[in-house]
């Protein structure tokens, strides 16, 4: 099966230091990949040189069979590459509504049309509410964003990218900060995002019962070199991913 996204020995150095060490993966499209690793594996350090945050030391990435390792952010979102972070990146003084509003026109052709009104754009309109509904914050569209809770605000943060129509999802550490109660309903929307929609999903994470419930291949750096690429039982069950990652023998 040909890969939607693809890496050919893609390398990051700073200084004397090699953080992303000749990785070299694809994934499939439609495929859910979890990415794990010990702390400073060079995770988030893999997922800047997909999104285009990083220009990498050597190698390639390819979306679809593009190259696109020369492309700014804003052109690898055009071609269907989305990218949520750690952090929140919302509008706290916006509504919710009008933060995926926002999203929305962004994502369309011909959004340097500052003068067009996103509300009066039945597109965007739509296409907002459908990803509000997605994740599960129908019924909040006229709350203050910075006024939600941590588990809604990382469910914004999932409608904002869908908003964008991406084809390709990185997600970096979804459910970092969200309280033990609200995981089960993270997943929920992520699982939806993923069956429903049928997105290819790559998806940092330290949690590994939620890695093993979502995951149809986990992928394991270790300082910055890809060891293990493989279905979740085949990883877990590698000796040195778990010496090195999990902690046992």
């Amino acid at each position: 099966m040909a890969a939607i996204i693809e890496t050919r020995g893609l390398t990051l150095r700073f200084g004397g230091a090699t953080i992303v060490d000749n990785v070299s993966f694809g994934v499939p499209e439609g495929l859910f990949v979890s990415i794990i690793g010990p702390n400073g594996a060079g995770k988030t350090s893999l997922f800047n040189l997909l999104s285009g945050l990083y220009r990498p030391s050597a190698g390639r990435v390819f979306l679809r069979g593009v190259d696109i390792t020369g492309l700014p952010p804003f052109a690898r979102v055009r071609r269907g590459l989305g990218r949520s972070f750690q952090l929140t990146t919302i509008f706290p003084g916006l509504s919710t509504l009008d933060n995926a509003r926002l999203a929305a026109q962004a994502g369309r052709p011909g959004n340097w049309a500052i003068w067009r009104s996103a509300a009066r754009d039945r597109v965007v309109r739509d296409r907002a509410a459908w990803a509000l509904e997605t994740v599960g914050l129908r019924g909040r569209e006229g709350v203050l964003a910075g006024s939600l809770a941590h588990g809604d605000k990382r469910k914004l943060d999932l409608a904002l990218l869908l908003c964008t129509e991406p084809a390709v999802l990185l997600l970096d550490e979804p459910t970092a900060g969200v309280s033990a109660e609200e995981v089960p309903t993270m997943l929920d929307v992520i699982r939806r995002i993923r069956q429903v929609e049928g997105k290819t999903v790559l998806m940092v994470e330290h949690k590994m019962d939620v890695v093993h419930d979502l995951s149809d291949r986990v992928a394991v750096l270790a300082n910055g070199a890809l060891v293990a690429y493989d279905e979740p039982d085949t990883v877990m069950a590698d000796p040195f991913v778990r010496s090195t990652y999990l902690g046992v023998a």
